[in-house]
C-alpha cells in the first residue's frame, strides 16, 4: 500500500460534538489494515485524525461508464464534491463486500440482483485534510462491479446528484471535468486503476 499525505493548512475547528457522527463507531488499523479496536467516527475525523478502515465503491455500467454520486450538502466533508458511486466505512467485524452492498441499498436503492460481480480490486492508504473541517485518514478498500439494471432511487440525504462518465475518458481527460470537484479517495482510485496502462 502507499500513503498519500498532504495537509494544505491543517484542520484547526473542531466538529460539534452532537454531530451524527458522534453517535457511530469506526475500525481503526494500522498501516497494514489490522484492526486496533474501535474509534468514535467524528474522532476519527478531526484534529491530527486516526487512521481507520474505509471503502470505496465504483459501479460501471457494462459501456465502461461509471457513475459519479454527488455527496449531499449536508455532508460535514467534501459536502458537494463528487465521488465514485458510494463510500463510507465497515463496521466492526463487516465485510467490505456486505458494507458496501448495505450502501448501495441504502444510498441508492440498488439491490444484489442488479449486479453479480462486486469484488475488492485495490486498496491503499491516504490522508488528506478538508478545509478547516476535519480530515480522512484511511485504509480505503477499492471495490467494483456492473449494474445489469441501472435502475436507482438515490436518498437525497446521501446523495445530491448522479452522473454516468466514461472512466477512462475522466481519467485521461481532467480538465473537461474541472467543474467536477471530484473526492480525493475517488482521484486515487481512479489514477492507480490507470497506473499501469
Amino acid at each position: 500500500m502507499s500513503t498519500d499525505d498532504i495537509d494544505p493548512g491543517g484542520s484547526g475547528s473542531e466538529a460539534p460534538e452532537d454531530h451524527e457522527n458522534a453517535e457511530q463507531d469506526v475500525v481503526a488499523v494500522d498501516a497494514d489494515d489490522t484492526p486496533t479496536g474501535t474509534v468514535n467516527r467524528l474522532e476519527a475525523h478531526t484534529g491530527d485524525g486516526i487512521r481507520h478502515r474505509a471503502f470505496t465503491a465504483l459501479v460501471f455500467d457494462g459501456d465502461g461508464n461509471v457513475l459519479l454520486a454527488q455527496r449531499a450538502p449536508d455532508k460535514r466533508l467534501w459536502d458537494t464534491y463528487w465521488d465514485g458511486t458510494v463510500a463510507s466505512h465497515p463496521t466492526e467485524g463487516q465485510t467490505q463486500l456486505a458494507a458496501t452492498e448495505e450502501r448501495f441499498e441504502e444510498e441508492l436503492g440498488i439491490t444484489p440482483g442488479q449486479y453479480d460481480d462486486l469484488r475488492v480490486t485495490d486498496k491503499f492508504e491516504y490522508k488528506r485534510y478538508y478545509l478547516d473541517q476535519g480530515l480522512e485518514w484511511e485504509v480505503c478498500s477499492v471495490l467494483q462491479c456492473t449494474l445489469e439494471d441501472r435502475t436507482l432511487v438515490p436518498d437525497e440525504t446521501e446523495v445530491a446528484g448522479l452522473m454516468w462518465v466514461p472512466y477512462r475518458r475522466l481519467y485521461e481527460h481532467p480538465k473537461w471535468y474541472r467543474q467536477l470537484r471530484l473526492c480525493p479517495w475517488f482521484e486515487i482510485a481512479m489514477r492507480r486503476d490507470f497506473a499501469d496502462d
